[in-house]
């Protein structure tokens, strides 16, 4: 069987959703190619459900049929099983009904791939993720006006306009002397997965078309993807995508590859990275990148999430709700204390509770770090996943969401943060370089017996206010919101005693 490169060309297909780095998804895919007679069998991309990888879909027409990491064997029956005439539904995970020529991953009722909404994710273990013969350009007809009145946020501790109107960071970067230049910010060295990657491996086409339709919109010839050097599968597979619809994008960015450090994903920091600078830290601001950005000129600097939302508001205007005070989805990656990682996609009218049905906990539920490395920790997470619900509640919103549990010490959770915070930082200003390092110690001595709650609180006010970088300024945000909802966790430390029982020998 030849190797297909489009998956919605054909009614009757077997789809293998693969992250790429599965070595039962090879074989998986190896069987299918080879068992295939005349059926189509489609690499896809990651669905973001992680415990489903390899998934195998098999459609005929308005029929699909869900395998979750089958064995190449299995597999191979499947193909016999649809080459005979007949979808094999007995052993499935799911069966969809679905419009034959959907180009969105038609979700089952039931388990992960059911939680949320599939509309940036859509493609993502649906299409060839590769193939422009796959995808519906908006970039060649139309900007992102649309998604511009329509007050989507940045999204990401990438993006330059992180939870504020990206609008208006494209009003300044085209009203700016000199020419613009689009900056997509996918380089972050965090080990939590994030959506970012999802989308780059299940869905690169969107992401290049937001980056041609805003770079349309401000007028800018040039745009650059900006990626982890230790990120080599997503190098070749971005390549490999920007080579194919070279002849069809109106703006056809460069690849970069930048340093793999955490600093090096902070918006200005990247900038210095693009520029070749021998140290890599953010810049003072003002003035902003959209004022003077790369290599000192106007320059839009958003991360994949962010160009795959826009492109979904100008593919379908109906999809995003103007009116909300967040409009769009919000992509979620779920980590932590889980048998396997996940990522959806969740309407800002839903509860971030809902991602807990999306994986499996290894024990029972304590809290959650929410925003990443240096998000906010809580017991619940029922709130809404907006921007404003979770910098009401103090926590973040780079779109992760880690849930531990009861075995995990609070104390030892936060103290691993702030040890981060003290390695990572850009180190250019005091409260940054110096603020990290009192908070790692004040943090230490409570294993010594003494807990200077007003102390730890004093200094993260000043380092929230004072601090260049999101390194220094974010740091505090897992203590102070741990010792909140813990407090009598962490006075019991200075007794000798670790409520969890997980701290034994630092006491």
């Amino acid at each position: 069987m030849t190797r297909e490169t489009t998956a919605l060309a054909h009614s009757t297909a077997v789809r293998v959703s693969t992250d790429g780095r599965s070595q039962n998804g090879d074989r998986v895919l190896s069987a299918a190619r080879t068992t295939a007679d005349s059926t189509p069998v489609v690499r896809t991309g990651p669905t973001g459900i992680t415990a489903a990888t390899p998934l195998v879909m098999v459609t005929r027409s308005e029929r699909t049929a869900f395998y979750s990491d089958p064995s190449p064997a299995t597999v191979r029956d499947l193909i016999d099983e649809l080459e005979a005439g007949t979808v094999p539904t007995a052993d499935a995970d799911a069966v969809v009904e679905h419009d034959p020529e959907t180009a969105s991953l038609p979700a089952p009722e039931r388990g992960p791939l059911s939680v949320g909404r599939r509309n940036v994710l859509g493609p993502c273990g649906w299409v060839a993720p590769l193939s422009p013969a796959d995808w519906s350009f908006v970039s060649t007809q139309r900007t992102a006006d649309v998604a511009a009145g329509a007050g989507l946020l940045g999204r990401g501790r990438g993006d330059a306009a992180a939870d504020e109107p990206v609008a208006d960071t494209w009003e300044t970067a085209s009203e700016t002397d000199g020419d613009p230049v689009v900056v997509c910010n996918a380089n972050d060295a965090s080990d939590l997965p994030t959506g970012d990657d999802t989308l780059l491996s299940g869905a690169p086409m969107a992401v290049l078309d937001g980056i041609a339709a805003v770079a349309e919109y401000v007028d800018a010839g040039d745009a650059v993807v900006y990626v982890n050097e230790s990120q080599t599968d997503v190098q070749a597979d971005l390549r490999e995508a920007i080579d194919a619809a070279a002849d069809t994008l109106p703006v056809v960015p460069q690849l970069v590859a930048g340093p793999d450090e955490f600093r090096a994903g902070e918006p200005t920091a990247a900038l210095e990275a693009l520029e070749g600078a021998d140290r890599i830290e953010p810049r003072l601001q003002p003035p902003s990148p959209a004022k003077r950005g790369l290599y000192g000129r106007p320059t839009v600097v958003h991360t994949p999430r962010t160009f795959a939302q826009v492109q979904q508001a100008v593919a379908d205007p109906g999809s995003v709700d103007a009116d909300a005070a967040d409009p769009g989805t919000r992509i979620v990656a779920v980590a932590g204390d889980v048998a396997d990682s996940a990522t959806v996609e969740l309407r800002s009218s839903a509860s971030l509770a809902a991602v807990r049905k999306a994986v499996e906990m290894d024990g029972s539920f304590k809290m959650a770090c929410v925003g990443g490395v240096l998000g906010g920790v809580t017991r619940s997470l029922d709130m809404a996943p907006t921007a404003q619900s979770l910098r009401a509640a103090g926590l973040g919103t780079n779109g992760v969401v880690e849930l531990f549990d009861t075995g995990r010490c609070t104390v030892e959770t936060v103290g691993k943060r702030a040890r981060f915070a003290s390695m990572e930082n850009s180190g250019r200003c005091v409260p940054g370089r110096e603020g990290t390092k009192q908070l790692a110690e004040l943090l230490r001595d409570i294993y010594d017996g003494s807990f200077e709650n007003d102390k730890i609180r004093e200094l993260s006010r000043v380092m929230r206010q004072s601090s260049n970088c999101q390194t220094g300024a974010h740091a505090p945000r897992p203590v102070t919101t741990a010792i909140d909802e813990f407090e009598p966790e962490f006075r019991a430390h200075t007794d000798g005693h670790c409520p969890s029982g997980t701290c034994t020998e630092k006491l």
